[in-house]
């Protein structure tokens, strides 16, 4: 797999009411979703609630989006547990149904112990099993641990760990990685918050929440800066940063999913404990999104 690059949605895992796991549905939004300038998806992210399933559940949801998924995109796969013997598992079955990488978030419940070395050492020993490239997934505001830009480039120097999502948002470790890390080595933006930021400090594309809902936007950014359309790039980052708000930091998931049912896509409910998003919310979400005329078209 060369280079990662360009625009990759984290896919929601749809749910019914009773909160049964609905493949179809998945394959659907991918379908839809296929109509856009996108480099991927990416299955079962924090947004796709990786750890509301059982392991059962998270290889019938990679062989869903694995058929969906036409051969012209990537499939990259979250694979992220707490132990380094449960991540080598999934990232096994993620390869066995076909993906083409696994996104690995950082074991974080021991968090006191999980030392550089630590890490390092997860990380490696996944990368050595892996069949597949690994990526780095940073996560912060789900781990309360920040992957500083030294443990990342010693990360970088496996020859199976490709790249780093990084959702924490932080410019200067941006340009620190982006700086020291080898050529081929793909930094994606974790948030279209700061989509354009990261592009401009060398990253070279983002895994988004909001290409969910806004993959034409999204893209738009990232095509307007590759062809030097600052001001178009810039004006549509400005546009996007308060629709993107409103799905991540502020009310999340169910934020996410509401907006989905409320285009045309399947959103459906999150799993408990997550709750749904309330109906004052909900009417504040969708005035957000014709303003800022969000829509698939």
């Amino acid at each position: 797999m060369s280079q990662l690059t360009g625009i990759i949605p984290p896919l929601p895992t749809a749910f019914d009411r009773e909160e049964k796991l609905l493949p179809e549905k998945i394959k659907s939004n991918i379908q839809i979703l296929s109509r856009f300038d996108l480099s991927g998806f990416l299955i079962l992210g924090s947004n796709g609630e990786l750890v509301m399933l059982t392991h059962k559940e998270k290889i019938i949801a990679y062989e869903a989006a694995r058929e969906a998924i036409g051969k012209e995109y990537l499939m990259l796969a979250g694979t992220g547990g707490q132990s380094t013997l449960e991540t080598i598992e999934l990232t096994k079955q993620a390869a066995k149904a076909g993906a083409d990488a696994a996104l690995v978030l950082n074991p974080y419940y021991y968090k006191g112990q999980m030392t550089k070395e630590a890490i390092v050492k997860h990380y490696f020993d996944v990368a050595d099993a892996s069949s597949i490239p690994v990526i780095v997934y940073n996560m912060p505001a789900n781990t309360a641990m920040d992957m500083d830009a030294g443990t990342i480039l010693a990360l970088s120097q496996h020859p199976n760990i490709t790249g780093v999502k990084d959702s924490g948002g932080n410019l200067t470790k941006m340009g620190m990685i982006l700086r020291d890390v080898k050529e081929d080595f793909s930094f994606l933006a974790g948030s279209a918050g700061f989509l354009l930021p990261a592009l401009s400090m060398g990253a070279s594309g983002g895994i988004l929440a909001l290409a969910n809902i806004a993959p034409s936007q999204c893209a738009d950014i990232f095509t307007s800066f590759m062809k030097g359309d600052a001001e178009r790039a810039k004006r549509i980052q400005h546009q996007m940063i308060p629709v993107n708000t409103a799905v991540t930091r502020q009310w999340g998931v169910p934020a996410l999913k509401a907006a989905m049912d409320y285009l045309g896509l399947y959103g459906g409910p999150a799993r408990r404990p997550l709750l749904e998003l309330e109906e004052s919310k909900r009417m504040e979400l969708t005035k957000l999104l014709d303003s800022n005329n969000v829509k698939l078209k």
